[in-house]
C-alpha cells in the first residue's frame, strides 16, 4: 500500500521560508506608563526618612558575642561531663589530635603557616559540615549543639574553646568563614 502524503498543517518541520521571524526593530506595542499624579507622590517613600529608621538588625559579630557570652555563662554555672573530659586534655592530646587529621589529607595546608595550632582545629570544625552551619553561630553554640544532636563532635575543639575563653580571647568565638562573609569590602579608585 502506498505511503499517504500529510498536509504542512497536521505535523512535522515547517518548510524553509514559511517560518516568521522576530523583528525588535519595531516601535513599542505597550502604552507608556501614564504620567505620576499628585496623589502618587504623596504615597512615595522620601529616601532620607527611609535611612534615618532604624529596623532593629543585629550584625553577625554581634550576635556570636552574645551567644559566646550565653554559652560561656552556662559554662560557668554548672559544668557538664563532656566540658570534665575537655579539661582533662592535654596539650599533647590536641597536637596528636592534629597530626592525625593532617595525616588523612593528600597534601599539606599551606596557607596555614602562620595560623596558630588552636586557630587551625577550629577551622577544621569550622569546615566540617556535619556539624551544621557555622555562619551566625557562636562555635561554643555549635559544638553544643551538635552534641546535643548525638553528632559527636571533637572534645579536642571544645578544649580549645575552653582555654580560649580562660585567656580572656573573644574573638575565638566567631567562624573566620563568617567574618569572611561579612566583610565589607571598600573599593577605591585610584
Amino acid at each position: 500500500m502506498p505511503a499517504t502524503r500529510r498536509s504542512r498543517t497536521s505535523s512535522g518541520p515547517a518548510a524553509k521560508g514559511s517560518q516568521k521571524t522576530l523583528s525588535f526593530g519595531h516601535k513599542v506595542t505597550k502604552p507608556a506608563t501614564p504620567s505620576s499624579t499628585k496623589e502618587d507622590k504623596a504615597h512615595t517613600i522620601n529616601p532620607k526618612a527611609a535611612i534615618d529608621l532604624d529596623v532593629g538588625h543585629v550584625s553577625s559579630e554581634a550576635a556570636v558575642a552574645e551567644q559566646a557570652q550565653v554559652e560561656v555563662e552556662k559554662i560557668k554555672s554548672e559544668r557538664t561531663p563532656e566540658e570534665e573530659r575537655a579539661s582533662r586534655v592535654t596539650d599533647a592530646q590536641i597536637k596528636r589530635y592534629w597530626k592525625e587529621r593532617e595525616a588523612e589529607r593528600k597534601a599539606p595546608r599551606v596557607h596555614q603557616g602562620d595560623v596558630s595550632l588552636e586557630e587551625k582545629i577550629l577551622r577544621l570544625f569550622d569546615m566540617s559540615s556535619q556539624f551544621g552551619p557555622c555562619i551566625g553561630i557562636a562555635r561554643m553554640k555549635r559544638w553544643v549543639r551538635a552534641n546535643k544532636l548525638g553528632l559527636e563532635p571533637p572534645i579536642e575543639v571544645l578544649t580549645v574553646l575552653l582555654k580560649e575563653e580562660e585567656k580572656g580571647n573573644d574573638k575565638i568565638e566567631r567562624a573566620h568563614v563568617d567574618e569572611l562573609m561579612s566583610s565589607k569590602f571598600i573599593i577605591s579608585e585610584a
